[in-house]
């Protein structure tokens, strides 16, 4: 596959995983948020807060794809191990840290102040485990790419 199809292929990912956000976040959540209220009345006056903290919490992930559009712009171009690569995948590990401490302290204070069940902080805590794991991944991956993109830089000087 060339640097444009894999940016291409890359771009349409991004795209689909952009839609099947907003199809999660508005669609699902407050239906299962409203299901839930159905089942549970007690549970009524904790919809709102919580459907605008899980929108909140969406906001990081929507700039990680940004930056992951940003990277496959990088990766069309040809120039797939950059420094700025890898400051895109520093910014991911970042907002993927950022997200998952977001979830894992805002559920715990819902918990806390009784507007969640434990069912709802272990999911939470489920989420938070992947948001971690992405964080990892962002981290080493930018250090592999800054890593290749200073021998790249290294090569082209050498006769």
């Amino acid at each position: 596959m060339s640097q444009r199809g894999l940016a291409n292929a890359l771009r349409a990912v991004i795209i689909g995983v952009a839609v099947c956000g907003l199809i999660i976040y508005f669609y699902f959540l407050p239906v299962w948020g409203r299901a839930v209220i159905h089942s549970m009345p007690l549970y009524e006056k904790c919809y709102v807060p919580w459907m605008i903290f899980l929108w909140i919490t969406a906001l990081p992930c929507y700039l990680v794809l940004l930056c992951g559009w940003q990277i496959s712009g990088e990766i069309g171009a040809d120039r797939s191990f950059s420094a700025r690569n890898a400051r895109l995948l520093k910014y991911i590990a970042a907002l993927a840290a950022f997200d998952s401490v977001l979830l894992f302290v805002g559920s715990g204070v819902f918990y806390v102040v009784g507007m969640s069940h434990g069912i709802l902080m272990l999911l939470c805590i489920v989420v938070v485990f992947a948001g971690v794991t992405v964080t990892v991944a962002a981290a080493a991956l930018s250090h592999l790419v800054y890593k290749a993109a200073r021998l790249e830089e290294e090569n082209e000087l050498t006769i």
